[in-house]
């Protein structure tokens, strides 16, 4: 039987002293093999066999949902094996998912942490990596849109919820939805973690966060309702109701920071440049700020104030590719052909796959 460049083969019996002991011949073994199935022979089948080989094909099973409808015994099986030839898989997969992602290869980063997903299924460790590697891949992208983004969310819900409580998701999962500006849930996520984390400057962050939440009306449906509707591009609508929260929280800072961010989006550069001017006032100094005042400079002509807002987001992010783009265009709108070549470089070695800077970087070599 075969399957996306697997075949499954019975191992005779005459061959069982080839291969490594407690393999269970009564099972077929999955081989990655690109030819036919009729073209497979027993003599093919000495000539590919070894351990590595059994190991690879059983890992491809485990971790692609393309094989979900084979026998759950055969998949038990193969789970035990690896787990008894390979103990130490699991710290080594999951450094080496660390260091994929560490270096924006989130692509394979992913297929890692799906091997630990299918040898130690519903672990709540590897949900949570899972969770962070899309985090990181959607922050990493300023193209991410609002499919990516619910994958991140279906992740961070898995991990929230898979036994036993992990008390670092509830963490991780507060500052992504105060990142997604859903602080509802963002309140509750700290709170867990504190009830549930031991004591440690962590515990003091979150008690912190949770403290500076409930100081102000952050989930009031205004607010969410604007953000959601501006992430979709009803910007008319979101700029309504940020509006009517500003009326009832005018000192958060969030509140000026989505009214400046609609503002630039609908071409409103002076009155969202004041807007988010207000927001780093009232205690928004973060990369998100100044990345959107630096777009308002660019689009009003200031290069040199854009170029000193996007250079003070990059101290604070210094890998955040939608700042490493900025710059890009900025050092083009300066007629800084060879700076904005660095730049867009320097993203795609962070992200291959960045659509913006594989544009910008295919019109320079034509």
């Amino acid at each position: 039987m075969k399957d996306n460049s697997i075949i499954f083969v019975t191992v005779p019996p005459q061959l069982k002293e080839k291969f490594p002991d407690k393999l269970d011949l009564s099972i077929p073994l999955p081989i990655e093999y690109e030819g036919s199935e009729e073209s497979f022979s027993s003599e093919k089948l000495i000539e590919m066999l070894n351990k590595e080989t059994i190991l690879s094909g059983m890992l491809r099973v485990i971790s692609n949902p393309a094989f979900a409808n084979i026998p759950p015994q055969w998949v038990d099986y193969y789970r035990n094996f690896v787990l008894t030839v390979k103990p130490e898989i699991y710290h080594e997969f999951s450094s080496a998912a660390i260091v994929k992602a560490k270096n924006g290869e989130f692509e394979m980063a992913l297929e890692i942490n799906a091997i630990l997903e299918g040898l130690f299924p519903a672990s709540p460790g590897i949900l949570l990596s899972k969770a962070l590697i899309l985090e990181d891949r959607a922050r990493a992208n300023p193209e991410a849109d609002e499919g990516e983004n619910n994958r991140v969310l279906e992740a961070f819900e898995a991990a929230l919820s898979a036994e036993p409580l992990l008390p670092d998701a509830f963490f991780n999962a507060g500052f992504f939805f105060i990142r997604t500006r859903d602080f509802s849930r963002a309140k509750e996520c700290f709170i867990k973690y504190i009830e549930s984390g031991e004591e440690s400057e962590k515990k003091k962050e979150a008690l912190r966060i949770k403290n500076e939440l409930e100081s102000q009306d952050l989930s009031d449906s205004n607010f969410r309702d604007a953000y959601d509707m501006i992430s979709r591009g009803e910007n008319e609508k979101g700029l309504l109701k940020i509006r009517d929260y500003i009326e009832k929280f005018p000192k958060d800072w969030n509140g000026w920071f989505v009214l400046g961010w609609v503002l630039r989006k609908l071409g409103r550069y002076d009155d969202g440049l004041e807007s988010l001017k207000q927001a780093h006032s009232l205690g928004g100094r973060n990369s998100d700020v100044q990345n959107e005042m630096a777009i308002c400079y660019m689009e009003k002509g200031d290069s040199v104030a854009a170029g000193k807002e996007l250079a003070l987001a990059l101290q604070r992010e210094p890998e955040n590719i939608k700042i490493i783009s900025n710059l890009g265009v900025l050092a083009l709108k300066q007629n800084k052909k060879e700076e904005a070549l660095a730049f867009f470089r320097t993203v795609i070695e962070l992200d291959p796959n960045d659509p913006l800077a594989k544009h910008y970087l295919k019109e320079f070599n034509k």
